[in-house]
């Protein structure tokens, strides 16, 4: 298996999600890509400055924001399932997308960002209070743990670090279920640690260990796996799937899992 150390893929923009935003997009920034991070950010003054500063420096920082914008890796996909969405970054993101790409003002040789409808379920009432106040009816969040909550359809279901924190046989059943809710060629990304990366991927365990107890969600047990493995899984719950180094710019070991509904390896 070859993972080739590129930024993933995908591209987005609600029309969905698309709200007025609190400020003028323009004259204040100095590039589109500065205007794209502060239009996603600025709807979480509205939630805190915390939630606002966290918005701002997850979105500059983390590689898989930009390549769901700079790579069309979600494709035609309208309906879009965010689990363990947090306070909503992806919606936000999307939506700032949508707003740039409108004004003007968009990164040269991205594709255009596409109109999408996006949901998310997160666990946590403190992010769920922060997506709505920042968000509100323009992103439907869900509180609940994606093990028990009805997940519905969706063209495209995306989990970001999510899971690690699940034990193997909750990621089967959830995956089981991701499987039965995309229908055929549906689309599934995830995002994991590769455990097979040795200190680096030690270092992201910890790391994010810390944030989350930093955050106040207590500590939580992870249930990580060499790609490899994760690969071997994917298809044999009927997923095709490539893996994408997901880590540029960062000391982590992420990769991203692009996967796609297909025939289960084993039926």
């Amino acid at each position: 298996m070859t993972v080739p150390d590129t930024a993933g893929t995908a591209a987005t923009a609600p029309q969905a999600l698309a709200r007025r935003p609190a400020r003028p997009i323009g004259a204040a920034y100095e590039s589109p890509w500065n205007a794209l991070l502060s239009a996603a950010a600025e709807p979480y003054r509205r939630a805190s400055r915390f939630a606002h500063g966290f918005a701002r420096g997850k979105l500059a920082l983390d590689p898989v924001f930009r390549a769901f914008l700079e790579h069309d890796l979600l494709g035609g996909s309208k309906d879009v399932l965010d689990l363990g969405c947090g306070q909503g970054l992806l919606a936000a993101w999307l939506q700032g997308a949508w707003r740039c790409y409108q004004s003007g003002l968009w990164p040269r040789g991205w594709p255009p960002p596409r109109a999408r409808a996006l949901r998310g379920i997160e666990l946590m009432g403190s992010e769920v209070a922060r997506a709505r106040r920042a968000l509100g009816g323009a992103f439907h969040v869900t509180q609940g743990d994606i093990r028990h909550v009805e997940l519905g359809t969706a063209d495209a279901i995306v989990a970001l670090d999510v899971l690690h924190y699940l034990p193997p046989p909750s990621q089967i059943e959830l995956l089981q279920r991701i499987r039965a809710a995309l229908g055929h060629q549906g689309l599934l990304l995830i995002r994991v640690g590769a455990a097979d990366s040795g200190l680096r991927f030690r270092f992201t365990q910890e790391l994010d260990r810390f944030i989350l107890l930093a955050r106040g969600h207590g500590w939580f047990k992870t249930y990580c796996r060499p790609i490899e493995e994760w690969c071997s899984l994917l298809r044999a719950l009927g997923f095709d799937n490539d893996a994408t180094w997901m880590s540029r710019g960062t000391p982590f070991a992420n990769v991203l899992l692009t996967c796609r509904a297909c025939t289960a390896s084993g039926s």
